[in-house]
């Protein structure tokens, strides 16, 4: 890393995470922090603004969310975006890793026999279709629901000793939008079968999330199988499990103490987080645009306990798994050396900075 910490060259720190904004998103401790201004409070006295990608007027920035081009950013989100960009030549370094059980489940009518994983064989599985225009500019990560669906159905099929081979997959949605006609923010935003299941043309469909919840029970459906209930985490590996936090390496490289002062108030929001619980529940709240019932579903089992990231061999391995998933299922143009994204320095200072912040 280079000396140059010169923090007043930076005119932006610019950070993005998955909020939603009323149509979905995933809680984390980065969203945590900066509600609580934390963020705003730890740069005040550094002379650039901090600005978030879902702020209203950012909307020129926003595809930086995707394509990670913005040399000041930290970006903590999906996986089935930060991954093709790196194979696609991204300026990025892998700085942390979160694993938030999200609520992943498939959903059912009521009178389903669907009751666990081993009871899909044999069953129709929507499948929301690519959009055309992520074909045509070689971006199919974009077609988000698609891949949440695919590697949703694996894990599950996976688990139960079963292959796609004995399920089918019925294509839901237009290569217009990528979704189908009931596509709703009250719905999750990006979850595409709801009609489907409601005409009987499929026997359930994937989702994640608390919004996805609410959806599921405006339509009279049930879960009927729990992801987040299947105790090997291998089969439950998907977009944001786990979820990357990146940096531009141009940031990390001219500026690292900013990169290590971030996530040390990310780090503080996930302490605090812990003994929060409803306060957390109330943020995410604002966060999500989830109902509290909406949320409790999609997350609980002391989710708020593991909001804090890291770079531990377990979970850098499970992220490898998604890593071959995306390259084997055509998502990534090529393959990369993971190992050589993975930069531990920012999380490990940070850590020992918050960790000798409280002793003294």
């Amino acid at each position: 890393m280079s000396n140059d910490n010169a923090v007043s060259k930076i005119d932006t720190l610019w950070f993005t995470r998955c909020a939603g904004n009323g149509r979905g998103g995933v809680p984390t401790a980065t969203g945590i922090a900066y509600q609580l201004g934390w963020f705003a409070e730890e740069f005040k006295r550094d002379g650039f603004r901090l600005r978030t990608l879902q702020d209203d007027d950012a909307g020129p920035f926003r595809h930086n969310h995707y394509d990670h081009e913005l040399p000041t950013l930290i970006r903590e989100g999906g996986n089935v975006y930060s991954i093709p960009a790196r194979a696609q030549g991204a300026k990025t370094r892998l700085i942390g890793l979160t694993w938030i059980d999200e609520g992943q489940s498939i959903l059912v009518r009521q009178d389903s026999d669907i009751r666990s994983a081993a009871d899909l064989k044999g069953k129709r599985l929507a499948l929301p279709v690519y959009r055309a225009a992520d074909i045509a500019e070689n971006k199919r990560g974009r077609s988000i629901a698609r891949h949440h669906a695919i590697h949703g159905y694996y894990g599950a099929l996976r688990s139960a000793g079963l292959t796609f081979d004995d399920v089918t997959l019925i294509e839901v949605g237009n290569q217009k939008d990528g979704g189908a006609e009931d596509s709703s923010a009250s719905d999750g935003g990006s979850w595409f079968g709801f009609q489907a299941l409601q005409d009987g043309k499929v026997d359930g469909f994937f989702v994640k999330g608390a919004s996805a919840h609410d959806g599921a029970r405006r339509h009279g459906f049930r879960v009927g199988v729990d992801l987040d209930a299947i105790p090997d985490r291998r089969f439950r590996v998907n977009n944001g499990t786990p979820r990357p936090i990146t940096v531009h390496e141009h940031l990390l490289e001219h500026h690292p103490d900013v990169v290590v002062r971030f996530l040390r108030q990310v780090l503080r929001a996930a302490e605090w987080a812990k003994s929060n619980l409803n306060a957390v529940y109330e943020l995410l709240g604002k966060e999500i645009g989830a109902s509290r019932e909406g949320l409790a579903a999609a997350y609980k089992n002391d989710f708020h306990l593991t909001l804090a990231p890291d770079l531990s061999d377990a979970r850098v391995e499970l992220f490898r798994r998604q890593k071959d998933l995306l390259l084997r299922h055509g998502v990534l143009d090529r393959d990369f050396d993971l190992d050589a994204w993975v930069e531990r320095a920012p999380i490990e200072e940070a850590t020992r900075s918050l960790q000798h912040a409280r002793a003294a």
